[in-house]
């Protein structure tokens, strides 16, 4: 596996970085911009703003389709430090702001007049997308992004460590926790979480039978079996069995196939590095029932790709837009499957994708269709902030776990009053 920089990695996280959107005052267009792409015959010009990917040959496809494209000059900011969020949003509010960018569907985007509603692109192909990702970019009947790819996350493990401990694969909470102290040996840990562990909060949360919010836009996570797994996580962080402050984080690959943890949770994007690495010595399993009323969960990540509608050029971006990730089925399958291994979010590509179709991919998207669950449009950067502290309050401190739950809930209620009244 080529060395990947954990920044570029780290932007593979589900979660962002909470400073994201208070993020103000001016910054310099930032990343790599070199140089326009396209012929562009029309004179326009547009510039599109993507995180740094940690697999390598993404940055040149990404201005490959760019250059291919007639309707406008494309140039592309690609940026490579750990802070895309914050980098975006202080972008968004000077003159060097995008006209599109990647990110993830977020309410308060569309709120504030953020992004442009994309419906009239959407909507002619609405049913060749992933429902569930159509759903997750959908406000009051509008739908504000186009979802590029998806990225599950499961725990990868190493068979040949399971059978030399007489362990199986985990079905709860409580199996996983028993797992990782019998494959904990001299130096290799028992399972890999990540450095911060925020990567799990939410599978945690639906593999008790809960959620983060429910279908009126209210709190759906406080309950017993959140509870009783967060002290489950307790016990696991103070067992010894668990690898903390990891060269590189969950997103990276290098934790399991370096030897040291046996267990590692990860995403579907480094599947070929696992399998480069590891061969055949390498399996997935969902995250398991946190209770035994629960049922396992797999987290359905990914980026999608918004038009700024502050910008000066949204009819020009929403063509672009329509012309690679509506019309450039080649592309987006070539983006969804050549540089690490992603989901398409069209049913139709997703179909064909012949990289998907066998073996631990095949795998992969089985447990996604079986136990996914996409992000929620109306939980916020300050609602996921405040599971980072929940996290932190009962996992890493020993905090009451029903006492961090009511703060939490103080704010996420605030956030909800905000947005929904």
């Amino acid at each position: 596996m080529s060395a990947m920089s954990s920044s570029n990695w780290d932007r593979r996280s589900i979660f962002k970085a909470a400073a994201g959107l208070a993020a103000a005052g001016s910054l310099a267009a930032c990343g790599s911009n070199n140089g326009r792409g396209g012929s562009g015959g029309s004179g326009k010009h547009l510039t599109q703003m993507f995180h740094a990917y940690g697999e390598a040959g993404t940055e040149q496809a990404v201005k490959r389709y760019a250059a291919a494209y007639k309707g406008a000059n494309v140039a592309t900011q690609w940026i490579t430090s750990a802070d895309y969020e914050s980098k975006l949003f202080a972008t968004l509010l000077t003159d060097n702001a995008p006209d599109l960018f990647e990110f993830h569907p977020q309410i308060q985007m569309v709120k504030s007049g953020q992004v442009a509603d994309l419906s009239d692109i959407v909507n002619p192909v609405k049913d060749d997308f992933n429902a569930a990702d159509i759903k997750s970019h959908t406000v009051d009947g509008k739908i504000y992004g186009v979802r590029m790819i998806d990225d599950p996350q499961f725990f990868f493990y190493r068979p040949s460590l399971f059978k030399k401990a007489g362990v199986k694969v985990p079905e709860t909470l409580d199996e996983l926790i028993e797992a990782a102290a019998k494959l904990t040996t001299g130096k290799v840990k028992g399972l890999y979480l990540g450095n911060d562990l925020h990567a799990i909060i939410n599978p945690l949360i639906w593999s008790a039978g809960a959620d983060t919010l429910d279908d009126k836009n209210q709190i759906a996570y406080h309950t017993p079996g959140v509870v009783e797994g967060l002290k489950k996580m307790r016990k696991l962080f103070t067992s010894g069995h668990l690898l903390l402050g990891a060269p590189t984080d969950f997103w990276d690959p290098s934790s399991l196939t370096q030897g040291l943890c046996a267990i590692q949770f990860c995403g579907m994007w480094a599947m070929p590095q696992f399998q480069k690495a590891l061969g055949d010595d390498i399996g997935i399993f969902p995250f398991p029932k946190t209770i035994d009323s629960g049922k396992p969960s797999v987290y359905n990540g990914g980026w999608s790709m918004f038009v700024n509608a502050k910008g000066k050029n949204v009819d020009a971006a929403k063509e672009y837009v329509k012309w690679l990730w509506i019309g450039q089925k080649k592309y987006q399958e070539d983006w969804a499957t050549s540089y690490g291994f992603h989901i398409p979010p069209r049913t139709s590509i997703a179909a064909s994708a012949t990289k998907l179709k066998s073996g631990l991919p095949a795998q992969g998207v089985k447990l996604f269709n079986e136990f996914g669950h996409f992000d929620n449009i109306g939980w916020t950067q300050a609602m996921i902030q405040a599971t980072w502290d929940l996290l932190a309050n009962c996992v890493r401190k020993s905090g009451d776990p029903e006492k961090a739950l009511d703060q939490c809930d103080k704010t996420v209620n605030r956030e909800l009053k905000k947005l929904f009244g």
